[in-house]
């Protein structure tokens, strides 16, 4: 099954400004970011440019799970929730290369899995 369906892919495609990525650190710590380098890779992952990453990266290093929050241009609030896997070579590193503007470090690629995306409280997968 595609993990991104049509409804969350056009909502995508109009989100607004950066997106809130969550993690928690070993302590059960949140830890709240925004992060404007951010793209679709395959039918199931989100990819984050480690840019500026310190907490973030220490929380998904060791082991925390994720959410990414985005808003459409219509208003509408999206959360998808994940595992994350930490790239700093290989497909996903490179492809992220590409996009991530290049006054940025981009030091490694965090892929979000997604399994589960909410709009507002419904769940949609």
């Amino acid at each position: 099954m595609k993990a991104f369906p049509e409804s969350v892919q056009q909502a995508w495609a109009s989100h607004e400004g950066p997106v809130v990525l969550a993690t928690v650190d070993a302590a059960g710590q949140p830890n709240a970011i925004y992060a404007s380098s951010v793209r679709e890779f395959g039918d199931d992952l989100l990819v984050v440019a480690d840019n500026y990453f310190n907490k973030t990266r220490a929380n998904i290093l060791a082991g925390s799970k994720g959410a990414l929050v985005f808003i459409t241009k219509g208003h509408k609030s999206y959360q998808i929730k994940g595992s994350f896997t930490y790239h700093t070579k290989g497909p996903i590193f490179d492809d992220m290369k590409t996009w991530n503007p290049a006054k940025h470090p981009g030091v490694a690629a965090a892929a979000l899995k997604v399994e589960q995306i909410y709009c507002g409280g419904e769940r949609l997968v």
